[in-house]
C-alpha cells in the first residue's frame, strides 16, 4: 500500500484521513501468470495498481495472430481506460505476463473516492497524461525503426523487463517473428 499512497503523492496532496479512505476502498488482487486482469468484449470494472510483476496489453488480429502492444510494470496503474470510463466492451485483453500482485479498485470504489476526495480527479489527471505521454513513447519508435534497432532500443529502455517476458510477447511486440528475435539476439551477443 505504501507504493500506492508514495506513487498517488506525486501527482497532488492527501492528508491522512484521504489516505486511509483510499485505503478501505481498496483490496489486493493476485494474479497467476497468463490469468486476465480484463478481457476484450466485456466492460472494464477495476482499476488495478501493480505491486509486483508485468501485465501486457494485447489484442488479436483479424488472422488470429497475439499482438502485444505494450507491457506495464511494477508502480503503474493498469486499466482499460475507455471500456471503464465510457462502460463499453474492450477490444483488447489485459494479461499477466508473470504473476502479479495488484492494489484493485472496484469501479464503484474508485467513483466513491473521486466524488468524495476534492482534488482526486486532478490527480487522476495528472496520472492518465503522465500514462499517456510513456504508452506514446513506448509505440512511437517502432514504426520507423528496424528490427533490432527495435530490440537494443527496447533493452534500453526497459532493462528491467527484458529478462522477465516471454520471447514470443517481446517479439509481438516489436513486430517480428520469434525466429526472426532470436537471430537478432544472437547476432548482438
Amino acid at each position: 500500500m505504501e507504493a500506492l499512497i508514495n506513487y498517488l503523492l506525486q501527482f497532488g496532496n492527501l492528508n491522512k484521513q484521504q489516505i486511509d479512505f483510499i485505503t478501505s476502498k481498496s483490496r489486493e488482487l493476485a494474479l497467476r501468470k497468463e490469468d486476465y486482469f480484463s478481457e476484450a468484449g466485456k466492460i472494464a470494472k477495476q482499476v488495478g495498481f501493480i505491486l509486483d510483476g508485468i501485465l501486457r496489453v494485447c489484442y488479436y488480429s483479424n488472422k488470429g495472430e497475439d499482438i502485444t502492444k505494450y507491457f506495464i510494470d511494477e508502480n503503474n496503474f493498469v486499466v482499460d481506460l475507455d471500456s471503464f470510463e465510457n462502460k463499453i466492451p474492450s477490444s483488447r485483453y489485459v494479461q499477466a505476463v508473470t504473476d502479479c500482485k495488484l492494489i484493485v479498485f472496484p469501479e464503484y470504489n474508485w467513483e466513491e473516492i473521486s466524488y468524495t476526495i476534492v482534488g482526486w480527479e486532478s490527480i487522476v489527471n495528472k496520472i492518465i497524461k503522465k500514462s499517456l505521454i510513456q504508452k506514446l513513447d513506448r509505440r512511437s519508435p517502432l514504426v520507423s525503426e528496424d528490427a533490432t534497432t527495435r530490440y537494443l532500443g527496447f533493452i534500453e529502455k526497459y532493462p528491467q523487463l527484458i529478462n522477465r517476458i516471454p520471447l514470443s510477447y517481446l517479439a509481438s511486440y516489436l513486430g517480428v517473428t520469434q525466429s526472426s528475435l532470436s537471430r537478432i539476439r544472437k547476432n548482438i551477443r
